[in-house]
C-alpha cells in the first residue's frame, strides 16, 4: 500500500497517465526534504531499493506489456470460443415461437414482404434479422402470429435467425475483455471479468433468441472499446490512429441508437466523457492555442456529433425504401405518410364526402369510433358533479351501428354567420354538394336520430371539460348553435374538400368554441367502459383530430367514387413526402407510443429491483419435461456485482473525506487510475440504469443487463485494485521514496509490474468463480429450456417467491 502522508500545500498540475515527462534531477543541496511518513513507510523508506531513472522505470514497463501481448491474445481466443459454445448450446431448442420473437420475428417478414409497420425501437436490428433470414433464404411468408407456434410447421429458418443475436452476444465477452485490458487490469482479472460475463444466465437467455438486445450490448460496449481507445491516443492528435478510433466511437453510437432508444444513455456516457476532455484541453497550461482547441473540439463534433446522426438517419432511409407497400403500421401514421405507401387506403380508398352521407367518424390516434346510443348519464357521478341526464356520447372501437353520423348542412336562415354556399363547375355537374374546409355541419346521429351537441356541463370525467351529448331532432332548433360544428381539416385552405381516411379534421363547435376530444379514461359501468367524448378548450390539442371513415351515399359504392375510375394499387401513390418529414414524424410517434407502454404486464419489475435479481422474466413453457425458459441473471454474480458498486462508492467517499484532514491514503498517480478507469465505469453503470427511474412505462429485468455488464466490469477492476494495490510495487518504493516523482509514475508502471498478480489475488479469483460456475450450472435448465425431471427440482430453484417460475 502507498504511504499514508500528509498532503502538500500547493496544487500540483495534473499530467496524462502515460503522458511522458522528463523530471530533471535535483542537486543535493536544493533537495527538498522528505515528507513525515507514517511509522510503516518509515521501515520501508530505511530498505529502499535504488533508483531508476524515470524514463527507464516506463521503458521497462512497456517491454513487458509487449513480452504479455500474445498471452492477452491467446485469452483472447479462449474467451470468444467460450463465449460462443455457451450461446450456440442447443440453439434449435425449443423449435417454438418464444417471448418477444412473436414481434421482432415478425418486423423481419415484413421487411421482406416490404409491408409498412410500426415498432418503438429505431429499425437497425430488425433490419439486420431481416437480412439474416433473407441469407437463410427466407421470404417472410410467415407472420410469428403466436407464442408457442412451430417453427418447423410453418416452414422458417428459425435457426438461421436466432444465429445472428446469438453471435452479437457472443462478441459482447471479447469486447469486454478488450476494455478491461485497456483500462489496465491484470491479465487473469480480464479472465475473470470474461468468466463473468460468459457464465451469466441472464445474458445467455437474451442471446439465443430472435431479440434486438445482444445485438444493443455489443454495439454499446464496442462503443466504451473505441472511445477508451481513442482516449488513449490522445498523445498523437490528428494521427490517423486518432481519427480512426474517433471515427469507430461515432458509428458505434449509430449503431447502439439504430437499435433501440436506451442507446441515449451510452452516448451519455461518451458525451460526459467529451465534455471532460474538452474541458482538460482548455486548460491554458496544455499549451494549445484558442485556434488548436478549436480544431478538436470541430474534430469531435464531426466524427461523435454529425457522423452518428448521419448513420442513424440513413437507418431510416433504408427503413422506409425497404417498406413501399400498406401494412399494419399505416394506422400509426398521419394520412399524409400513409398516402405514400403503395396500396393505401389513402390512396385507394379516400374519396370526397358528400352533403348527406352517413358516415363513421375515426380518431387518429386512439382508433376509436365516435359513439352513441340511448343510455342516459347518470344523474349524479361519483365525485358528486351532476349531469344533465343527457343521451351518452362515447368512444368505441368496434363496428357497431350506433357509429354512424349523417352530415346536414347548416342553415343560413338559422344561422346568418355561415359563409354562402357557391357550388363549382365539378358539383353543378355531378349534382352532389361536398364537404369543404371550414364549413359549418350538423352531425345527426342516425340511430336514435338526435343531434351532437355540446353545453355548459361538466363532462363525467374530466371536470374542466364539457360534456357531449346529443339533443332530440324536434328540440334542436331550440339549441341550434350548440349542435353547429365547424369541420377544420389539418393543413386545409379555403376551398378545400374533405375526403374520407385522408383528411384530419377537428370538429368545433361555433357557440362554445371547444372541440369533440377522447379522454384516455373510460367511462364507469354504466357509460359500458367505453371511452369518454368531451368538449376540449384548448383547441391546439394534439387529441382533437379525427378522419371519416367509412362512408354511404348514392355516388359511393364500397368506398369508391362512381365518379371517379378506379384507382390501380400497384402504381406509385400520388402523396409525397420528404424525407426528413417522415422521418421526424416517426421519431415522435416512437416516442409518442413507447410513453404510452403503461399498462401493467405479469412479469414487468421495478429498476430499484434489478440489480437484486428481485424479479425474472418467463419467455416460454412446456408441461411436458418441465420445460421452461425463464430470464434470470446468475444470482451470485449479480450480487457480487452490485456489492463492488457499494464498495467503490465506499472507497471513493473515504478517500475524499480524509483528504479534506489533508491525509493521502491512495497518492495522485493511483487516485487518477481508480478515478478514471473505475470512476468511468461506475458512470457507465449509473447512466445506463438512473433513467429508468424517471419512466412511466412498464419496464423488465432485460432492461438491466447493460448497467450489469458494466457493473460487472467495475467488480473486476476494483478486485484488482485492492488485491494488487496493497501486494506490488508501489509508486514510492519504485522512486525510492522520492514524492515529486512517484505522483508522476504512469498507472501501468505499477499496476502491471506483473501478469497474474499474486497467488492469494488468484485463488480469490479461483474460488470466486467456482461458485458462480455452481449457480449457473444450477440454472442452466431454466436458462436452455431444456426442461427438469421433478417439480421438485423446479421448486428448489425458486429462491424467492417473486421468481414465478412454471411448474412450480
Amino acid at each position: 500500500m502507498s504511504e499514508v502522508r500528509k498532503r502538500k500545500g500547493g496544487k500540483e498540475r495534473e499530467k496524462d497517465a502515460d503522458e511522458p515527462v522528463s523530471p530533471v534531477p535535483q542537486s543535493p543541496e536544493k533537495e527538498k526534504a522528505p515528507e513525515k511518513l507514517a511509522p510503516a513507510a518509515e521501515l520501508s523508506r530505511k530498505e529502499k531499493p535504488a533508483v531508476k531513472p524515470l524514463e527507464e522505470l516506463i521503458s521497462d514497463a512497456q517491454e513487458r506489456q509487449e513480452q504479455w501481448s500474445n498471452t492477452w491474445t491467446v485469452g483472447l481466443v479462449f474467451v470468444s470460443l467460450l463465449a460462443f459454445l455457451t450461446r450456440m448450446y442447443r440453439i434449435q431448442d425449443p423449435g417454438k415461437v418464444v417471448f418477444d420473437e412473436v414481434h421482432f420475428g415478425k418486423f423481419a417478414s415484413f421487411y421482406l414482404r416490404g409491408e409498412y409497420y410500426f415498432d418503438v425501437h429505431p429499425p437497425l436490428g430488425k433490419m439486420l434479422l431481416a437480412a439474416t433470414a433473407a441469407l437463410a433464404g427466407y421470404d417472410g411468408h410467415y407472420l410469428f402470429d403466436e407464442i408457442g407456434d412451430d417453427y418447423v410447421v410453418n416452414k422458417v429458418p428459425f435457426v438461421s435467425m436466432r444465429l445472428f443475436p446469438a453471435l452479437c452476444g457472443s462478441l459482447i465477452i471479447p469486447f469486454c475483455y478488450l476494455t478491461l485490458k485497456e483500462l489496465g487490469v491484470s491479465y487473469v482479472a480480464a479472465l475473470f471479468g470474461a468468466f463473468m460475463l460468459i457464465f451469466d444466465n441472464a445474458l445467455i437467455a437474451q442471446s439465443r433468441l430472435i431479440l434486438l438486445d445482444s445485438m444493443l450490448l455489443l454495439f454499446g460496449v464496442m462503443s466504451i472499446y473505441t472511445w477508451i481507445k481513442f482516449y488513449k491516443t490522445r498523445m498523437s492528435p490528428f494521427s490517423f490512429q486518432w481519427w480512426f478510433w474517433m471515427s469507430m466511437t461515432g458509428v458505434s453510437l449509430a449503431l447502439t441508437l439504430g437499435v433501440k432508444m436506451v442507446g441515449l444513455f451510452t452516448i451519455a456516457v461518451v458525451g460526459i466523457a467529451v465534455l471532460f476532455d474538452l474541458w482538460r484541453l482548455l486548460d491554458i497550461d496544455r499549451g494549445l492555442n484558442m485556434t488548436q482547441f478549436y480544431k478538436h473540439f470541430a474534430a469531435r463534433a464531426l466524427c461523435l456529433i454529425v457522423l452518428p446522426i448521419t448513420l442513424y438517419l440513413s437507418f431510416f432511409y433504408i427503413h422506409f425504401a425497404l417498406l413501399p407497400y400498406s401494412g399494419p403500421g399505416d394506422v400509426f401514421m398521419t394520412p399524409k405518410f400513409q398516402a405514400t405507401l403503395m396500396g393505401s387506403e389513402m390512396f385507394t380508398k379516400s374519396v370526397a364526402v358528400p352533403y348527406s352521407s352517413i358516415a363513421t367518424i375515426k380518431h387518429r390516434d386512439q382508433g376509436i369510433l365516435l359513439h352513441s346510443h340511448d343510455a342516459k348519464y347518470p344523474l349524479r357521478y361519483e365525485n358528486g358533479h351532476v349531469s344533465s341526464e343527457g343521451q351518452q356520447v362515447t368512444g368505441y372501437e368496434h363496428p357497431d351501428g350506433n357509429n354512424y353520423w349523417e352530415i346536414i348542412p347548416v342553415d343560413a336562415a338559422k344561422y346568418p354567420e355561415a359563409a354562402e354556399f357557391k357550388p363549382d363547375a365539378m358539383e353543378l355537374k355531378r349534382d352532389v354538394r361536398y364537404l369543404r374546409h371550414n364549413d359549418v355541419v350538423q352531425l345527426l346521429h342516425s340511430v336514435s336520430l338526435s343531434f351532437l351537441l355540446t353545453h355548459d356541463v361538466a363532462s363525467p370525467m374530466t371536470n374542466t371539460n364539457m360534456e357531449m351529448t346529443t339533443v332530440p331532432r324536434d328540440k334542436a332548433d331550440e339549441r341550434y348553435e350548440e349542435t353547429l360544428w365547424r369541420v377544420v381539416v389539418q393543413g386545409g385552405k379555403d376551398g378545400d374538400r374533405v375526403r374520407t381516411k385522408s383528411s384530419l379534421v377537428k370538429f368545433v363547435n361555433v357557440k362554445h368554441n371547444v372541440c369533440v376530444h377522447p379522454n384516455k379514461l373510460t367511462l364507469p359501468e354504466w357509460g359500458f367502459n367505453q371511452v369518454e367524448i368531451n368538449g376540449e378548450k384548448n383547441l391546439e390539442h394534439k387529441s382533437n383530430w379525427w378522419a371519416f371513415d367509412d362512408i354511404r351515399h348514392t355516388t359511393i359504392v364500397n368506398g369508391t367514387d362512381i365518379f371517379e375510375p378506379p384507382v390501380d394499387e400497384t402504381k406509385k401513390p400520388r402523396g409525397h413526402m420528404p424525407f426528413l418529414a417522415k422521418f421526424f414524424e416517426l421519431q415522435a410517434k416512437m416516442f409518442e407510443a413507447n410513453a404510452g407502454l403503461t399498462s401493467e404486464h405479469p412479469y414487468s419489475s421495478t429498476p430499484g429491483s434489478w440489480p437484486f435479481v428481485v424479479r425474472g422474466i418467463s419467455f416460454w413453457e412446456n408441461k411436458d419435461g418441465l420445460r421452461q425458459i425463464y430470464l434470470l441473471g446468475n444470482p451470485f454474480i449479480w450480487w457480487f456485482s452490485i456489492t463492488a458498486v457499494g464498495v467503490y462508492v465506499g472507497i471513493w467517499t473515504v478517500d475524499r473525506i480524509v483528504l479534506r484532514r489533508q491525509v493521502d491514503l491512495l497518492g495522485f498517480s493511483l487516485r487518477r487510475w481508480f478515478d478514471r478507469s473505475i470512476g468511468f465505469l461506475f458512470l457507465a453503470w449509473l447512466l445506463h440504469w438512473i433513467p429508468f427511474f424517471l419512466m412511466g412505462r412498464m419496464l423488465f429485468l432485460h432492461h438491466y443487463l447493460p448497467s450489469f455488464i458494466f457493473s460487472t466490469m467495475l467488480a473486476t477492476a476494483l478486485l484488482d485494485f485492492i488485491f494488487r494495490l496493497s501486494n506490488e510495487r508501489s509508486p514510492s518504493t519504485l522512486t525510492g521514496g522520492n514524492a515529486a516523482l512517484a505522483a508522476r509514475i504512469p498507472y501501468f508502471v505499477w499496476m502491471r509490474t506483473s501478469l497474474f498478480g499474486n497467488i492469494l489475488y488468484t485463488a480469490v479469483l479461483v474460488g470466486l468463480m467456482g461458485s458462480f460456475l455452481w449457480c449457473f450450472a444450477f440454472f442452466s435448465p431454466i436458462s436452455y429450456g431444456y426442461g427438469l425431471p421433478t417439480v421438485e427440482a423446479v421448486r428448489e430453484r425458486k429462491w424467492f417467491k417473486s421468481w414465478d417460475l412454471q411448474h412450480a
